[in-house]
């Protein structure tokens, strides 16, 4: 079976890897450079837990599954390449600093409680017991034990290395133009200067999926792009922070390379991928008041990135009513975290016509 996938983030990459390990022949295309867009501006938080809202229970679903895929998405992964990325259970701490902020944390709290999730309530000064490193100011934490993380971009490094070894062709810098018909029926998709015939073709092109011609404009994907900025800094032995912490405002994650991730923020502009001093500022004075030791931290890294968010903020995963083209995209604040599910959902139903249960308030046909 002949498949094109358009897209070389980490869920275009991941989806060509488990084709290739099953047999199909896979040709991947990406407009850029493989892992360059919002797979490398994420922190890699693996956190079904800590990020679920009052409304998302399908989405948490979906991600707490995701989770338990991970390590033997890992494990497959390792036995293609070499220095595959730990996978962190550290948990996450939802940090306060004044009655506003405890009273959100209480409300996510009981949530949480309510979803017989493993939480915590806990006193600032406990919190500074788990994280020392938490300021004075903090006077409540919620304490997750059951989030985890992993570095993304060495994720993505082994991912294209998986690709290319398992004889996946790569063609970057190669943006497709339109996916090609004839007579309603997929035939494959053209660029600039070729056309190539498949016989499935995956769209997870991240925040550019709606911009792809061709697709008929009841099934276009409605994905819009929202901007996030976030901040590298270099970890050194005054600030050795133990794991996620966030709050409502910001989050902190310790990478094992040595650096800490700063994030993020939430911004409609468009395609603008244009790190601002007023974004960066905003996050650095959130995460001082938590966590004052990074103060002096070396800067390492300031870049901007572009989350692809549907219509309802939750990921598009599936066939289309097009035969032959599936979606995976939409996934908004957790493609690192949904590579799994989606990968595996989506190989078994191109392969096996297979569908999970757990994706069914997700698919294309919902919009």
């Amino acid at each position: 079976m002949k498949i094109g996938i358009i897209g070389g983030g980490i869920i275009g990459l991941s989806i060509g890897w488990q084709l290739l390990r099953r047999g199909a022949e896979v040709t991947l295309f990406e407009k850029g450079t493989v892992g360059q867009e919002a797979s490398r501006a994420a922190a890699g938080m693996l956190a079904p837990y800590a990020e679920v809202g009052f409304e998302e229970i399908e989405l948490m679903k979906l991600g707490q599954e995701s989770l338990r895929l991970y390590p033997r998405f890992l494990e497959e992964l390792a036995e293609d390449v070499e220095n595959v990325p730990e996978f962190d259970r550290c948990g996450t701490m939802l940090v306060g600093v004044d009655r506003d902020d405890t009273e959100h944390l209480q409300r996510l709290y009981n949530f949480r409680e309510e979803l017989s999730l493993t939480v915590e309530m806990i006193t600032g000064t406990e919190a500074r017991e788990r994280e020392p490193l938490l300021s004075p100011k903090i006077v409540s934490a919620v304490w997750l034990p059951d989030d985890a993380q992993i570095d993304n971009r060495a994720l993505v490094r082994c991912l294209r290395k998986a690709f290319e070894s398992r004889g996946g062709l790569l063609l970057e810098k190669n943006a497709v133009q339109q996916i090609d018909l004839a007579g309603g029926t997929l035939r494959g998709l053209s660029t600039a200067s070729s056309n190539f015939k498949f016989d499935k073709v995956i769209l997870a092109a991240g925040c550019w999926s709606g911009k792809i011609a061709g697709i008929p404009d009841k099934i276009n994907p409605p994905i819009r792009p929202v901007k996030g900025q976030i901040i590298t800094l270099q970890q050194t032995d005054d600030c050795d922070l133990k794991g996620i912490v966030r709050s409502p405002r910001f989050y902190l994650v310790p990478k094992e390379d040595g650096t800490i991730r700063l994030g993020a923020t939430s911004e409609e502009k468009g395609f603008d991928q244009t790190p601002t001093a007023g974004g960066q500022k905003e996050l650095l004075e959130e995460a001082w008041e938590a966590v004052p030791s990074i103060y002096d931290l070396p800067l390492v890294e300031t870049i901007a990135g572009l989350r692809p968010a549907s219509r309802d903020h939750a990921p598009i995963i599936g066939q289309t009513e097009m035969e032959g083209l599936y979606y995976a995209t939409g996934h908004y604040r957790h493609g690192i975290l949904l590579t799994p599910v989606t990968v595996y959902s989506i190989a078994d139903e191109i392969l096996d016509g297979t569908v999970a249960e757990v994706l069914e308030p997700f698919r294309p046909g919902r919009f």
